[in-house]
C-alpha cells in the first residue's frame, strides 16, 4: 500500500498532486496543509474528497479532527502534536480512520491502547517536509519495532515515512511494514503519475 502526502510545490498545488497520484493508481490521499486553518483546508478538502471518492480511495486529512467530523472524511492522521488519539476517537466514533505518528515502540503501544487503526512510523531518513524530526529509523529502526510489535501480538498496519525513495521501498517492505508514505518522490519525478504507477508496482513485487 502507498499512502500520498499531499504537499504543495512551485510546480503543483495540493489538488495537482491529489489529483495525479490517483491517476498513478494510489487509493489512499492524505491531505496535510501544514499551518492552514479550516477555512483554508476546507475547500480543497472537498474537492480532493470528491476526486477520492470518484477513484475509490481513501481520504484522510491530517490533523483537523472536527474538519473530518464535518466533511465526512475516511479518517484523520494525528501527529505526536495534534490531538490525543482516544479523544480523537470519542469525537469522531468508531468507524473513523484514525492514524497516529510513531518514533519508536513506546510510541505504537501508546497508540494501540488509545485505538488507533495505522501508524506512520518515522522518520526512514531525513527529509525537508517535515519541522522538528524525531530520530531516524532505518531498515534496523523498523526490523526492531516489528519484531517487538510481534512479540507484543500488537496487530496494527505499519506505514513507513520520512524521505523515503523508490530505491529504498524494496529493502524497507522486507522489514516488515504495511506499506509506504511518500510526498516529494512523486512530486520531483518528471512525470508524477508514471512514478506512482511505478512505485505501485514496486510495493507489489
Amino acid at each position: 500500500m502507498i499512502q500520498f502526502i499531499s504537499h504543495y510545490t512551485e510546480h503543483y498545488s495540493y489538488l495537482d498532486g491529489i489529483r495525479m497520484a490517483l491517476q498513478g493508481g494510489c487509493r489512499w490521499i492524505q491531505l496535510r496543509m501544514k499551518d492552514a486553518t479550516d477555512e483554508e483546508i476546507r475547500p480543497i478538502a472537498l474537492q480532493a474528497m470528491q476526486l477520492c471518492k470518484d477513484a475509490h480511495a481513501t481520504f484522510i486529512i491530517d490533523d483537523h479532527v472536527a474538519l473530518v467530523k464535518e466533511l465526512g472524511a475516511d479518517g484523520v492522521h494525528l501527529g505526536k502534536k495534534d490531538m490525543p488519539i482516544d479523544q480523537a476517537r470519542q469525537i469522531l466514533g468508531p468507524q473513523t480512520i484514525i492514524g497516529g505518528t510513531a518514533n519508536t515502540f513506546e510510541d505504537i503501544q501508546a497508540h494501540a491502547a488509545s485505538g488507533a487503526n495505522y501508524i506512520g512510523c518515522g522518520p526512514f531518513r531525513f527529509t525537508t517536509t517535515k519541522k522538528g524530526l524525531s530520530p531516524i529509523l532505518g531498515l534496523e529502526g523498523y526490523r526492531q519495532i516489528v519484531s517487538l510489535m510481534r512479540k507484543a501480538h500488537i496487530d496494527l498496519p505499519i506505514v513507513a515515512i520520512g524521505g523515503i525513495t523508490a530505491q529504498d521501498i524494496p529493502d524497507i517492505m522486507q522489514t516488515g511494514v504495511n506499506g509506504i508514505a511518500l510526498s516529494g518522490t512523486v512530486l520531483r519525478a518528471d512525470n508524477p503519475i508514471k512514478e506512482m504507477q511505478r512505485l505501485l508496482q514496486l510495493i507489489k513485487e
